[in-house]
């Protein structure tokens, strides 16, 4: 399966798992499909699971009793997804993950994914690393939405992920980088890309 090769990929630029944890780990994976603007998880819903995206792309986001909305991650192949706090905490969630075009994914569901962290260390130490690295690439966020202008956060959007221009409307880029969206496109008018 396609989808399997791409997840190898991925678990193996974390930290490659001994063939034995591999197919173990493999194993846990449920193919799962989904159209464009579909909900994968609402606020308030306990996340079911983990998920590593191979075609699409999605976006993990805030809204509130005032009608703000707060687009936090953007997710797309090859990468895992879903709300990751509630997912690892077993906690309702504070967020949606919802599509923005269809998607292709696989899935494990929490209860698959303790079990072989539990009994398999090398895939523990895999999960670990990861989580420490999205925590990391998180902190870099916030120092940048604190302490950047618009410009500058656009530039370091560009420069981290210079094909989100392709993938992700341009409403929702703005809303991430929290730049109103008339200023977004001047910007889109400003900077070489």
């Amino acid at each position: 399966m396609e989808e399997l090769q791409k997840l190898k990929q991925l678990v193996s630029a974390i930290r490659p798992l001994p063939e034995a944890d591999w197919e173990a780990f493999s194993a846990a994976w449920i193919p799962h499909q989904a159209k464009r603007k579909e909900t994968l998880t609402a606020a308030g819903e306990k996340e079911n699971y983990l998920y590593f995206v191979a075609e699409g792309v999605q976006r993990v986001y805030y809204f509130d009793d005032q009608d703000r909305e707060a687009t936090l991650v953007f997710t797309y192949a090859p990468s895992f997804g879903g709300v990751l706090d509630a997912f690892m905490l077993q906690q309702p969630a504070r967020y949606y993950y919802e599509t923005l075009t269809p998607s292709v994914f696989l899935r494990t569901p929490f209860q698959d994914l303790q079990r072989l962290m539990q009994t398999r260390p090398a895939i523990e130490a895999m999960i670990r690393e990861g989580l420490s690295h999205s925590l990391s690439g998180l902190l870099e966020r916030l120092v940048e939405l604190q302490c950047y202008t618009s410009e500058e956060r656009f530039k370091k959007l560009l420069q981290r992920s210079p094909h989100i221009l392709q993938l992700v409307p341009h409403k929702y880029l703005a809303n991430y980088l929290g730049i109103d969206p008339t200023n977004f496109s001047k910007l889109l008018n400003k900077v070489r890309i």
